[in-house]
C-alpha cells in the first residue's frame, strides 16, 4: 500500500468518523444518561464492531451478507429495532416515578455498543464498498487489513472519545436538575437514529 493511498483513507476515515451516524449518537446517549465511563466502554464497544467487521471483509463474508438482499434487510431491521428499544427504555425510565438509581456494570455498555456496531449495515456497506477502494491488489491483502483497521479504530477512537467527553461535560454542566431532559434527549436521538436506519437502501 501506497503513503498516499492511506493518507485518502484516513481522511476519508476522519471524515466519515466525526459525521454524526448512529456510532456518535448511541455514545454520546450513553455519556449523557450515564457519564463519561460507560460512554467510552460503549465506544470500545463500536470499535470492537468495527475490527469484526474488518475481519469479515479480510474473509469475503461481508461481501456476502451485502449481496443478499434477505440477509440485508434483516440485519438492518435488526440494528433498527435495538436502537429504538434502547431508545425507548430511556424515554421509559424517566417517564415512571423516581426511584433510586441502580448501577450497571460499564461491561454492559460495551456490549451494547458492539451490538449497535454489528447490527449497523451502513457500517458494513463501508467496509465492502469503501475499503477495497484503498487496497493495493499487489500487496500483501492481510497486512493492508491489518494497518487499515489499526487506522480506522485510532481514527474513530479519537472521534467518539470526543462525542463522549462533549455529551458527560454537558452531563456535568446540566447538574441533576436537568439529567432526566438530557437522558429523554438520548432517548429520543435513539429513536431518531434507529427510524434513519431503518430507511437505508442499498441501490443493486
Amino acid at each position: 500500500m501506497s503513503l498516499e493511498l492511506w493518507l485518502a483513507f484516513c481522511i476519508t476515515e476522519t471524515v466519515l468518523c466525526f459525521t454524526p451516524g448512529p456510532a456518535v449518537l448511541f455514545v454520546s446517549s450513553v455519556a449523557i444518561a450515564r457519564g463519561a465511563t460507560p460512554g467510552l466502554a460503549a465506544a470500545l464497544g463500536i470499535l470492537a464492531g468495527n475490527t469484526f467487521y474488518f475481519a469479515l471483509s479480510a474473509s469475503g463474508i461481508a461481501a456476502v451478507i451485502v449481496a443478499s438482499a434477505r440477509l440485508f434487510t434483516a440485519l438492518k431491521w435488526a440494528g433498527a429495532a435495538y436502537l429504538v428499544w434502547m431508545g425507548l427504555r430511556m424515554l421509559l425510565a424517566r417517564a415512571r416515578p423516581a426511584e433510586p438509581a441502580l448501577p450497571q456494570p460499564v461491561s454492559r455498555s460495551f456490549v451494547r455498543g458492539f451490538v449497535v456496531q454489528a447490527s449497523n449495515p451502513k457500517a458494513l456497506v463501508f467496509f465492502v464498498a469503501l475499503l477495497p477502494q484503498f487496497v493495493d491488489p499487489a500487496a500483501s491483502l492481510a497486512l493492508q487489513i491489518l494497518v487499515l483497521g489499526a487506522s480506522s479504530v485510532l481514527i474513530e477512537f479519537l472521534a467518539l472519545s470526543l462525542y463522549v467527553a462533549l455529551a458527560a461535560r454537558a452531563r456535568q454542566l446540566a447538574g441533576t436538575r436537568w439529567s432526566g431532559s438530557l437522558e429523554r434527549l438520548g432517548g429520543g436521538v435513539l429513536v431518531a437514529a434507529g427510524a434513519r436506519l431503518a430507511m437505508v437502501r442499498i441501490e443493486r
